[in-house]
């Protein structure tokens, strides 16, 4: 209906034919369809620069205490578990889905309820009379 009055009145005030205005929508819609198209490349491309963003700074963000070193030993004793642990999670961080901090504790129980027993390296440290000792020195004291 507004198409027809538009028509009307751009025949009536310009002289124009119906061709010379199909010729002229036509120029239009082609010209809006060019612009979509470039919205459009440019919300694909800012996607691509956005998952450009390196894996390990987005886990930066959101990993304390010793989340490193738990991520770390998985990919040394199961790296293909771990890689896809943290690719799940890069994930579901940009998603959105995950908001709070991810602390070792957490990432541990995480790869233990997947079923994979990531070993990590334990020390024991004894400060006795302002000198720090392992655990194997203080029993040597103690047997000796």
């Amino acid at each position: 209906m507004i198409l027809n009055i538009i028509i009307g009145y751009a025949l009536f005030k310009g002289r124009k034919t119906v061709s010379e205005l199909d010729k002229e929508l036509e120029a239009i819609r082609q010209k809006k369809l060019m612009e979509l198209k470039r919205i459009l490349k440019r919300k694909e491309q800012a996607k691509r620069e956005e998952k450009r963003e390196d894996p390990r700074e987005i886990l930066n963000r959101f990993f304390i205490g010793r989340a490193w070193e738990v991520l770390n030993a998985a990919k040394a004793q199961y790296p293909q578990v771990a890689r896809y642990v943290e690719d799940t999670l890069v994930k579901l961080i940009m998603e959105g889905r995950i908001k709070n901090k991810i602390s070792g504790e957490e990432l541990y129980g995480l790869f233990r309820r997947l079923g994979v027993r990531v070993r990590l390296k334990t020390r024991i440290k004894i400060l006795e009379h302002g000198r720090v000792k392992s655990l194997e020195e203080k029993i040597r004291e103690q047997t000796s």
